[in-house]
């Protein structure tokens, strides 16, 4: 009974889908728009030998420099205009989003509702723009210093290259913030999570096809290739199942009398989400531990860094303690406080009083709100565990077998993630638009009768 209803469901869609002209035109602004993100990671920067930079990028890839790499959808191995990503964005939209929950003039512009909004956007971009060019001229410098045994990547080292550099890398960056923001206000889905989204998947295959050449060559047996397959699968699965998971609060409504008739009485459930931050936790957590993490490991390599550089780049290489411990506090803290900014059990449990509903066995007001807080604190632990888990243990495994990145817990967790939430979308666009055509539908009956 439950398949056949989920088929109706489905040819309904696909019935539904054929006739959304307005979103088919933003599924397509979507695509067109990744395609141009994707022809940008091919486009070298200025002034880089492709041939030094691949051997040196050999050498270096399989710790943190690798992980950066899957991020940036290989424009950093590339070192091409878009070798930055959209990490700079994501790093400015954490400081801004810490600063807002510590300004009492940045809270108060929050509060001002759409302009407050528009204006925290203009300062978050200002320090993309800020954070952006420091890293590049990081970068630029670090080029410059990567000897190999054939020369150095560079050219022409020297100011007017590090000029160039700098204003390459900080353009791209700038261009795939307004990138994102476009997609998110033309197209469907977010269109940071996608740029991201787009970078790992278009990788997958050769990264299965390089899983599958390690085990031709002997390098991993078999047996290690088809158990990292189905660990793959089992924690997309496992992914799936939390991701919808929820704690639903029972919500009860008094009746009410307005003159002869009674109103009122129903009951509701107020759905918490196991994991409330989503995939935002492992993404903050990741931004901020790669650029140190990679300019280390770019000094090390290049062997001109100073020795404490040396020793931090060995610290932070994957598997290591330091950096796990460091990734799994910054993935527990982030989930903590992302779930603060997006829920306020105080303003929900005020909501409810105002309309007249309350958890049964709980007193309105402050006791409603603090039974709210307590519900998420718990589901907060678990969902912080669970992220921490999935991005952690594969992590240990890809350190012992040298198995590329992006089959590591959170690139699937991100690719999981955006293509649910991406789908949720693209259903709520549906939803909208049968529900004109049976408004339309029910105007022209009116007139007709």
């Amino acid at each position: 009974m439950a398949s056949s209803a989920e088929r109706m469901a489905q040819g309904m869609s696909f019935g539904a889908f054929s006739k959304a002209s307005e979103l088919k035109k933003r599924i397509w602004f979507t695509l067109a728009a990744l395609v141009v993100y994707r022809l940008g990671t091919y486009i070298p920067l200025p002034g880089i030998d492709p041939v030094i930079l691949a051997e040196i990028f050999q050498q270096a890839q399989g710790g943190i420099l690798g992980m950066f790499d899957m991020f940036a959808g290989g424009a950093l191995g590339r070192m091409t205009i878009f070798a930055l990503n959209i990490m700079p964005y994501i790093s400015a939209a954490i400081i801004m989003q810490l600063m807002t929950a510590v300004s009492p003039n940045l809270e108060a512009l929050k509060k001002e509702g759409e302009a407050g909004r528009k204006k925290i956007n203009q300062y978050t971009r200002y320090l993309t723009v800020l954070l952006a060019t420091v890293q590049a001229y990081g970068i630029a410098v670090g080029l410059e210093n990567l000897p190999a045994s054939t020369g150095s990547p560079v050219i022409d080292p020297g100011l007017f290259f590090r000029f160039t550099a700098v204003v390459t890398l900080v353009g791209g960056t700038v261009f795939l913030m307004w990138l994102g923001e476009q997609i998110t206000a033309r197209g469907v889905g977010n269109g940071i999570s996608l740029i991201i989204f787009a970078g790992i998947v278009a990788n997958l295959p050769s990264a299965l096809v390089g899983t599958l050449e390690l085990g031709r060559t002997g390098a991993l047996s078999a047996i290690i290739i088809i158990f990292l397959l189905v660990m793959a699968v089992a924690v997309i699965a496992f992914i799936v199942f939390i991701e919808r998971s929820q704690r639903r609060i029972l919500i009860q409504y008094p009746k009410r009398q307005m003159g002869n008739q009674m109103f009122g009485g129903d009951t509701s459930h107020l759905p918490l989400k196991l994991n409330v931050s989503g995939v935002i936790p492992p993404i903050f957590a990741s931004s901020i531990l790669l650029m140190p993490a990679t300019m280390a490991q770019f000094s090390a390599s290049g062997g001109t860094g100073p020795e404490w550089m040396t020793t931090a780049a060995a610290l932070l290489g994957r598997g290591q303690p330091l950096y796990l411990t460091i990734y799994i506090s910054m993935i527990v803290f982030f989930a903590f406080f992302y779930t603060a900014i997006v829920f306020n059990p105080a303003e929900t449990a005020e909501n409810l009083r105002k309309y007249g509903g309350f958890i049964p066995g709980i007193r309105p007001g402050k006791n409603t709100a603090d039974y709210l807080d307590y519900v998420l604190t718990r589901l907060t632990v678990a969902g912080a565990a669970y992220l921490a888990a999935v991005c952690i243990l594969p992590e240990i495994l890809i350190s012992q077998y040298s198995v590329p990145f992006y089959f590591g817990g959170t690139s699937l967790l991100i690719v999981v993630t955006v293509t649910m939430d991406t789908v949720a979308q693209v259903q709520s666009h549906l939803l909208a638009h049968q529900y004109e055509g049976l408004v339309k539908k029910s105007k022209l009956r009116g007139r007709r009768g």
